[in-house]
């Protein structure tokens, strides 16, 4: 028995997240049953979190535990034929059999992508989020700092997230402009449900005025959601890193 760590690439537009779901197509659902059509064994797949439906990975991880004797210099090649072409694995490796893709992480990098145009653009629909407004990103820099930092999250995420525990690490939130895009990346020790979305929604309507430096501090300080800014859609999320 051997322990592998994969790592993921995938366009998440036409599935219902990272978590097997009954009846729906799902990241990890897709990969399992590639590995089962092209190795003949069933595995089950264990992520370093999960995705909501519609966002994006550039390089999600994931470990499972394997018998059969296929090279693991092969096996990445072997997985992909029986992949769709929207999931890609870039990369399979052995790693400890104590090692866990979720509880051994550090910290993970999420990416989110804004195109900032008056103009809206066809083709970037399912990889970006688009806002017309002109945006201040030294303005969203200064949101931002607030929200760095460890705190109790309860404001800044998901009136669904399940768990008793809201503290996280945002460790830092760099935000930079090219051209007609803004790319904002959050590095975090962990994440609840929709909470790069909301921070970065948070930003966004900081930079238009919709919300105040105050009610950032209360969102953050105070948990209130409403405080807070919108929900930015998935579409423009991808997690972009995961270290161990």
């Amino acid at each position: 028995m051997r322990r592998i760590l994969l790592t993921i690439e995938y366009d998440g537009t036409n599935y219902s997240g990272w978590q097997k779901q009954p009846n729906q197509r799902t990241i990890q659902g897709e990969i399992e049953e590639s590995i089962f059509k092209s190795i003949g064994e069933r595995v089950e797949l264990f992520g370093s979190g999960r995705t909501d439906a519609g966002v994006h990975a550039l390089s999600q991880t994931a470990h499972f535990d394997l018998n059969a004797q296929v090279p693991i210099s092969k096996l990445a090649y072997i997985i992909n034929n029986a992949l769709p072409d929207d999931i890609v694995i870039k990369k399979a490796e052995e790693v400890d059999e104590d090692f866990h893709a979720r509880f051994s992480l550090k910290r993970k990098i999420y990416l989110y992508k804004i195109y900032n145009s008056p103009n809206k653009n066809a083709f970037l629909s399912k990889s970006s989020a688009w806002i017309r407004e002109n945006l201040d990103i030294n303005k969203m820099k200064e949101g931002a700092s607030i929200i760095v930092g460890e705190h109790d999250f309860k404001g800044l995420c998901s009136s669904k997230t399940c768990t008793l525990n809201f503290v996280r690490t945002i460790f830092g939130i760099s935000i930079q402009r090219q051209g007609d895009f803004i790319f904002i990346e959050v590095s975090g020790s962990g994440f609840l449900y929709n909470m790069v979305r909301i921070i970065v929604g948070t930003l966004v309507d900081f930079a238009l005025n919709k919300i105040t430096l105050n009610d950032i501090r209360i969102a953050v300080e105070y948990g209130d959601r409403s405080r807070a800014g919108r929900t930015m859609p998935p579409s423009g999320l991808y997690l972009k890193e995961t270290i161990y």
